[in-house]
C-alpha cells in the first residue's frame, strides 16, 4: 500500500534541462510503486533517460551582443583635399562675378540706347501690357496720361457695347455680316489705339521725345474722326447698323425698341468718347507747345530731311 506522503508518480515533473547532471543524479532515487521501479525526483532534477538526451548549452562568449572588435573606417578628408575645394569654390565666385559684371555693362548699354526692358504688369489679373504712370511719368504730366488712357478705356467700352447693340440687331432679322463688322471692329480698334498712339504718347511723356509727340498727333486724329463717324454711323463707308450712331437708332427704335434703346446708349457713348478725345489732344497739344517740344521737332524733321537727301 501507497504511504500518504509519498509523491504520485503520475503527476507531471519539471524538467530543468540546464541543471548539474551530477546534482541530477544525487538527487534521483528508485522507488517502487506496484512492482515497477521509478524514481522519484525533487524539483529541479531530472530522470536519468532524459538527462541522457539533453546536454548543456555551450557558453556564450561575452562579447556576443556588443561586438567593439569591428571598426568603421571613415574617410577624413585631408588638407590637399579641403584646399582644392576651395580653389574651386573661389573660381565659381570669380565666374559668377565676370557673370553679373557683364549682365550689368549690358543692362547699361541698352538703357543708352534707349531699349527699356518693360515688365508686362496691367491688368493686374492678366498682365498683357506694361502700365505704370505713378512711377514712370514725371508728377506733372500724370494727369493728363490718365485722361488719355481714360479714352483708351473708353473707347474699349464704345466696341464693346457696340457689339451687345448689334447682336440684338443680328436676332431681330439684321442679318449676321453687321455682327462680323462688329467683332472686326473690336478686334482691330482696342490693340490698334494702343499701338498707334496710346504707346507713342505714354513713352513721349516718359522720355520727352518730340518725334513721339508728332507720331501721337497723327494716329488720335484719326481716332476722334472714327469716333465721330461712328457717333453719326451713316451708311457711306461700312455697314451702316454695324456702329450704334444716331442714324441707325432713329431707323431702328420704330421697329425694335429695345434694340433702339441699345443703340441710342451706343450712341451716347460714342458722343462722351469724341469729346474726351477732344479734350486730351488740346490738353498734350498745349504742353507740346509750351515746352518748346515744337521747335525741337522742327529742327529733328530739318535735320532728318537733310540726311536722307545726302
Amino acid at each position: 500500500m501507497a504511504r500518504r506522503y509519498d509523491r504520485n508518480p503520475f503527476d507531471e515533473e519539471e524538467v530543468n534541462p540546464f541543471a548539474d547532471p551530477a546534482v541530477r543524479g544525487k538527487a534521483g532515487g528508485q522507488s517502487s510503486y506496484g512492482g515497477g521501479p521509478f524514481y522519484t525526483t525533487h524539483p529541479g532534477s531530472v530522470p536519468p533517460a532524459l538527462n541522457s538526451r539533453l546536454s548543456p548549452l555551450p557558453p556564450e562568449p561575452a562579447d556576443f551582443y556588443t561586438d567593439r572588435s569591428a571598426t568603421v573606417d571613415i574617410p577624413l578628408d585631408t588638407t590637399k583635399d579641403i584646399k582644392k575645394k576651395e580653389r574651386e569654390l573661389q573660381a565659381k565666385e570669380a565666374e559668377l562675378n565676370k557673370r553679373e559684371k557683364e549682365l550689368k555693362r549690358l543692362e547699361e548699354a541698352a538703357t543708352r540706347a534707349g531699349i527699356v526692358i518693360e515688365e508686362k504688369n496691367w491688368p493686374p489679373f492678366f498682365p498683357i501690357i506694361h502700365h505704370d504712370i505713378a512711377n514712370e511719368i514725371p508728377i506733372h504730366l500724370q494727369r493728363l496720361q490718365y485722361f488719355a488712357f481714360t479714352s483708351l478705356l473708353g473707347l474699349t467700352a464704345c466696341l464693346l457695347w457696340n457689339i451687345v447693340a448689334v447682336t440684338a440687331a443680328w436676332i431681330k432679322g439684321e442679318g449676321v455680316k453687321i455682327w462680323f463688322l462688329a467683332i472686326i471692329y473690336f478686334i482691330s480698334g482696342v490693340p490698334g489705339a494702343y499701338v498707334l498712339w496710346y504707346r507713342p504718347l505714354y513713352r513721349a511723356m516718359r522720355t520727352e521725345s518730340a518725334l513721339k509727340f508728332g507720331w501721337f498727333f497723327l494716329f488720335y486724329l484719326l481716332h476722334i474722326c472714327f469716333c465721330i463717324y461712328s457717333a453719326v454711323a451713316p451708311p457711306i463707308i461700312f455697314k451702316g447698323k454695324s456702329l450704334t450712331g444716331i442714324l441707325p437708332a432713329v431707323d431702328l427704335i420704330s421697329d425694335h425698341v429695345l434694340v433702339g434703346i441699345f443703340y441710342f446708349i451706343g450712341f451716347g457713348l460714342f458722343c462722351v468718347e469724341s469729346l474726351l478725345s477732344v479734350w486730351v489732344i488740346q490738353q498734350v497739344y498745349m504742353y507740346f507747345r509750351g515746352s518748346g517740344k515744337a521747335a525741337e521737332m522742327k529742327r529733328e524733321a530739318a535735320r532728318g530731311a537733310l540726311r536722307a537727301a545726302i
